[in-house]
């Protein structure tokens, strides 16, 4: 069964609706990759603010997604961000959206 993403109250709604926000699935696939520190993801996302990525990765923290690794606790603190069991669930659905756009170059383009 399909469910009616277009209700409001679909869980599949309120999913899509948290991971579209514009540098999540970015940011999830740069953590495939492993642990890495604020800078760094700054460096693999060109575009994104320094304000922004905090709240990004905050937001995506306090849903489960992301895991803040404090690994210096003295000034200046070292923090690390990696993906959770939850946030790692979703390589695999990422992969087919990927591989969806490499089977259909035409359908990403803009119009």
């Amino acid at each position: 069964m399909i469910p009616d993403v277009l209700e409001e109250s679909c869980a599949t709604r309120q999913a899509l609706e948290r991971l579209a926000a514009k540098w999540r699935i970015l940011l999830i696939y740069a953590l495939l990759a492993g642990p890495q520190r604020h800078a760094e993801l700054r460096r693999r996302l060109p575009g994104v603010t320094q304000k922004v990525l905090t709240e990004t990765l905050r937001n995506m923290e306090s849903d489960g997604l992301v895991e803040r690794r404090v690994l210096k606790d003295t000034a200046p603190q070292h923090v690390e961000y990696a993906l959770t069991t939850l946030g790692k669930t979703l390589q695999e659905p990422l992969s087919a959206i990927c591989a969806w756009a490499l089977e259909h170059p035409g359908a990403t383009r803009d119009r």
